[in-house]
């Protein structure tokens, strides 16, 4: 049988991703979620010799999830990181919904922990680490069964489908606290309360200015808050 080409390969990944628990919560619309994952595959060296007993690879990890972010493609395009061909898909959506059109930027940040080898077979260890979500009553714990040379594809998948299940009503909360609305030069209103946000954090040391004048700039707004963002370095 000819070898798998990278394409193949990631089609098998996700055929073979199955979220065994979802997490009971979605992803927050207001704050930071993080949910506590296992991730359980079967070890590759199984596919090349038989085992003496039925084994399981555990990984285990945190997906953080910030705050969504309400954003234009005009703010994409500014953002750093981004390849030509991303530029030319925001350019495409600004062309087709308006360079202000607001969308919703989701990040994350992994952050693996444990990983063990068990004896015993997926589904008996998946029912045992349910059982013992159920005991503690976690509310943000995933079982996650994927494939072992691809893992992280399989996180990625889980992802994915948990951030487009947790999309419609992000969306809603954001339109009833009247976020959703764009003044006349095209910010979203919650562009405007993440600014004055990043402001409060730089006074207190909790954010570096540069950020604050990182995120200015994407909007093209660092002219209109110079004399503020000035003055914080004037009572230092």
């Amino acid at each position: 049988m000819a070898p798998m080409n990278d394409s193949e390969r990631l089609k098998l990944a996700v055929a073979h991703t199955h979220v065994i628990r979802p997490p009971e919560q979605l992803l927050s619309t207001f704050g930071q979620t993080n949910i506590h994952y296992y991730l359980l595959t079967e070890p590759v060296y199984s596919e090349l010799e038989p085992l003496a007993a039925p084994e399981t690879v555990l990984r285990e990890g945190n997906v953080i999830a910030e705050r969504p972010k309400l954003v234009t493609p005009l703010y994409m395009q500014r953002l750093e990181g981004f390849g030509t061909e991303a530029r030319r898909y925001f350019d495409m959506m600004a062309q087709r919904h308006g360079g202000n059109a607001p969308g919703l930027l989701y990040t994350y940040k992994n952050e693996p922990k444990d990983l063990s080898i068990l004896t015993d077979s997926l589904p008996t260890v998946a029912e045992r680490i349910n059982a013992d979500i159920i005991s503690r009553g976690e509310k943000k714990a995933a079982i996650i069964r994927g494939l072992d040379e691809m893992w992280d594809v399989s996180l990625f998948k889980f992802i994915y489908e948990l951030t487009e299940h947790s999309i419609d009503q992000n969306v809603m909360e954001l339109r009833q606290h009247g976020l959703l609305g764009v003044d006349e030069r095209g910010l979203p209103a919650e562009a405007r309360m993440r600014i004055e946000q990043l402001f409060w954090q730089v006074r207190r040391g909790e954010t570096d200015a540069s950020e604050l004048k990182a995120e200015l700039d994407r909007w093209d707004l660092f002219e209109e808050y110079q004399d503020r963002f000035f003055e914080l370095f004037r009572h230092k």
